[in-house]
């Protein structure tokens, strides 16, 4: 699954990467560990943050088998 980025707003994709990792049992710093980022990587994204490192949110969104990519809106599945 792709996240649009004008769809899913920072506080969206803060909120999403929250509930997967309490969800998954997960206190932010063993979430790092396992995603391969630094934890304030996953403190930034959960903060809602706007400064934030593709190739980084990406890494954390593929634990949870998504990716966030610019689309254009005509290709979005609705």
């Amino acid at each position: 699954m792709v996240l649009y980025a004008k769809t899913y707003k920072m506080k969206s994709l803060s909120a999403f990467v929250k509930q997967k990792r309490k969800q998954a049992n997960l206190t932010q710093e063993e979430f790092a560990l396992r995603a391969g980022v630094a934890l304030t990587v996953i403190r930034k994204i959960e903060q809602g943050k706007e400064n934030l490192n593709l190739e980084k949110v990406n890494h954390v969104l593929k634990m949870f088998g998504h990716t966030l990519a610019p689309v254009k809106p005509n290709e979005l599945e609705v």
